[in-house]
C-alpha cells in the first residue's frame, strides 16, 4: 500500500532526526573521553591553553571549508563551539558526568522561561525537583566514595548553566545566519578564540605551560590526540547546532542526558569500578525527571498545537 505524502514527510523527518541524535552522540561521547584523556593524565595541567587550542583548530578547519567553497562551489555551503568547562572532566571522571551534567535542563526550564518568557507547569517544576534530587544524592555517593572534588561539583553546574545558555541562543540566533551551522560555527569559535586569550593570560597556566610544553612538546602522539579533539570539537560545534535546529533547546537536553548515561555507563564498565545502588539510583532519578519533563512538554506542545488548529 502507497504511503501518504504526510506520512512519508513523517518518516522522513523523524529518520533524520534520527541520524542527527545519533551523529551528535557519537561525537559527543568520543569528545569526552579523549579530553578525559588529554586532561586526566596530567601531562600538562592547562585546561584553558587545551580549550583554546581546540577552537584554533576548529577556525582552521572552518576557513578550508570556507576555501573549499570557493574552488569547488555546490559541493558545500559555507558562507557552535559549546563552552563546556575541561577542568570539569579534570576534578570528576566521565563516570560522574551524568549527575555532574544533569542540572543542564533545570536551568534550561529557567532560562527558558527569564530568556525566551515561555511558561513552565507545576508537573516541569515537579520534575525540575526530582532531577535536582538525583543531582544531591549523586554528589553524596560521590563523597561516601571519597572520589568527590567541589571545584569539579562547581564547574560541571557552570557547564551546565552554558549548555542550556548555548540551546537557548543557538535557536534564537541561527535565523541571524539563515539558519547555517557553518557560519555559526565559524563565529562561534573565533568568539571563543578571543575570550580566551584574556582568560589564559589571567590565569597561573602560561608558568605551568612554559614548564610542561618542553617535556610534551617531543610527544608527537599527544599532539596528535589534541589535534584529533580540535576536530572533534569542530565537530561537536556543528551537530549540536544541527540537533537543535531539527528538534529543540529542550530536546538536545534530553538527547545529551540520555548520551551523558549511556557515556557513564561505558566508564564504569571500560574502568571496572563498582558503584552502589544509591549512586545507580542517583542516575535513574535524573533520567526519569528528564524524560517526564520532555514528554510533558510534547504533550504541552500537541494540546497548543491541536488548538491552534482548532481556531
Amino acid at each position: 500500500m502507497a504511503m501518504s505524502g504526510s506520512e512519508e514527510t513523517f518518516l522522513v523527518r523523524a529518520g533524520r532526526i534520527f541520524l542527527v541524535v545519533c551523529l551528535y552522540w557519537f561525537v559527543s561521547i568520543s569528545l569526552v573521553f579523549l579530553n578525559q584523556r588529554l586532561l586526566g593524565g596530567s601531562q600538562l595541567d592547562a585546561p584553558l591553553f587545551v580549550t583554546f587550542f581546540q577552537c584554533s583548530v576548529s577556525v582552521g578547519l572552518c576557513w578550508i571549508l570556507r576555501l573549499w567553497s570557493v574552488v569547488c562551489p555546490g559541493t558545500i555551503d559555507f558562507p557552535s563551539v559549546r563552552f563546556e568547562p575541561k577542568t570539569f572532566l579534570e576534578h570528576l571522571g566521565v563516570a560522574f558526568y551524568t549527575v555532574g551534567r544533569s542540572l543542564s535542563t533545570v536551568f534550561n526550564v529557567l532560562l527558558s522561561y527569564v530568556i525566551l518568557r515561555q511558561p513552565t507547569s507545576p508537573r516541569a517544576l515537579l520534575c525540575c525537583g526530582v532531577i535536582i534530587g538525583g543531582f544531591l544524592l549523586g554528589v553524596d555517593q560521590e563523597n561516601v566514595s571519597g572520589a568527590l572534588s567541589w571545584w569539579g561539583v562547581f564547574y560541571g553546574m557552570l557547564a551546565s548553566v552554558c549548555v542550556s545558555l548555548n540551546a537557548i541562543y543557538t535557536k534564537k540566533v541561527l535565523t541571524a545566519v539563515d539558519g547555517n551551522i557553518w557560519m555559526l560555527s565559524y563565529y562561534n569559535n573565533v568568539n571563543a578564540c578571543v575570550i580566551f586569550v584574556p582568560l589564559l593570560l589571567l590565569s597561573s597556566e602560561p608558568a605551568r605551560l612554559a614548564a610542561s610544553l618542553p617535556v610534551v612538546a617531543a610527544h608527537l602522539h599527544w599532539w596528535a590526540t589534541m589535534f584529533v579533539g580540535g576536530v572533534l570539537g569542530f565537530a561537536i560545534g556543528y551537530v549540536t547546532g544541527l540537533q537543535i535546529k531539527h528538534t529543540s533547546p529542550l530536546t538536545h537536553n534530553v538527547s545529551g542526558t540520555a548520551k551523558a548515561c549511556t557515556q557513564t555507563l561505558l566508564a564504569v564498565l571500560s574502568g571496572s569500578t563498582k558503584k552502589s545502588p544509591l549512586w545507580w539510583s542517583s542516575n535513574l532519578l535524573v533520567l526519569g525527571g528528564v524524560l517526564r519533563l520532555h514528554l510533558g512538554q510534547e504533550h504541552r506542545d500537541e494540546g497548543e498545537g491541536h488548538s491552534h488548529a482548532a481556531a
